[in-house]
């Protein structure tokens, strides 16, 4: 099932950009007008600059040092340095003191967070765990209103207050509930745009305070939402809110939308924080765990 989300989020990325990549390598001779070719089609898919001349720079240096001429051998050795891009050790989470496990979720408005929250507690449901998701976005009613909605379908229970209340508030008191009623997993949505940059970043630093003064290892993830479809965008955003917050990993949604899916590999190049999960469509049960190898050969399939 997982491999074939992946493929079906890749299509686009494949059709338009990756196939070509692939098939560059169908020619008797490995010459410069083919690594320049490459080059070429890497950017345009959005892997970027750097990462591109990186991967590149790997590939040809295994073609010398292992003596490699066959062009499906090169093909296989690209694509084994693209696994090991993404290939990232998930770090920074931690181990609850007592439960609930507190996932802060963060992430722009627009891409996708809600519905990502949703995709997960619906899978965590499914696993037997017991759910709780906290409205902390409380700048936004729609964005209440929406993870109320997602809750009832889902079957879970949601903590929210009004409009317009303060957001550390709203996480007290979802932490309080989680433990009275034995929740395993506390998932916070949070704020995606205030008035400026710096008060958004700002108040996702006091939600996770408030997270932490209640257990000091929490939040134990925090899960950076992002739009696939934004492209290097991306990877300004994911800065931001590392330094804000931390981020320890992503789910990357939307991944369907774009044929753009080289930004994958720029993240992970650049940022050095593991891909967690990817989402496609809009039901509950469109996404799946990220897999290295299995993307990579969905991807150049």
């Amino acid at each position: 099932m997982t491999g074939n989300l992946i493929e079906q989020g890749l299509k686009r990325s494949r059709d338009t950009w990756f196939s070509r990549v692939t098939h560059l390598f169908d020619r008797t001779a490995i010459d410069e007008a083919v690594w320049a070719e490459l080059e070429e089609l890497l950017i345009s898919a959005d892997v970027g600059v750097d990462t591109t001349e990186k991967l590149i720079e790997k590939v040809r240096r295994r073609v010398k040092e292992e003596k490699i001429g066959q062009g499906t051998v090169v093909c296989a050795a690209l694509k084994a340095e693209m696994v090991n891009i993404l290939k990232i050790d998930v770090h920074g989470t931690s181990i609850p003191l007592s439960l609930p496990r507190v996932i802060l979720v963060v992430g722009v408005n627009g891409c996708g967070k809600t519905t990502s929250i949703a995709k997960l507690a619906y899978r965590l449901k499914n696993e037997g765990k017991r759910v709780i998701l906290v409205a902390a976005d409380t700048f936004r009613a729609a964005a209440i209103d929406q993870l109320k909605s997602l809750s009832e379908k889902i079957g879970v229970d949601v903590i929210a207050h009004q409009p317009g209340a303060d957001a550390g508030a709203v996480v007290f008191d979802a932490l309080e509930a989680a433990r009275s009623r034995n929740a395993q997993e506390l998932i916070i949505d949070t704020a995606g745009r205030l008035h400026t940059k710096f008060n958004l970043m700002e108040e996702l630093k006091k939600v996770r305070r408030v997270a932490a003064k209640a257990d000091a290892t929490a939040p134990h993830e925090v899960l950076l939402v992002l739009d696939a479809t934004t492209g290097q965008n991306g990877l300004t955003q994911a800065r931001y809110f590392t330094e804000a917050v931390g981020v320890t990993g992503i789910f990357l949604a939307k991944l369907d939308g774009t044929a753009k899916g080289g930004i994958v590999l720029a993240i992970c190049d650049e940022l050095k924080i593991p891909i967690l999960f990817i989402g496609v469509g809009d039901g509950l049960e469109d996404m799946a765990p990220f897999d290295a190898e299995t993307f990579v050969e969905a991807l150049c399939s």
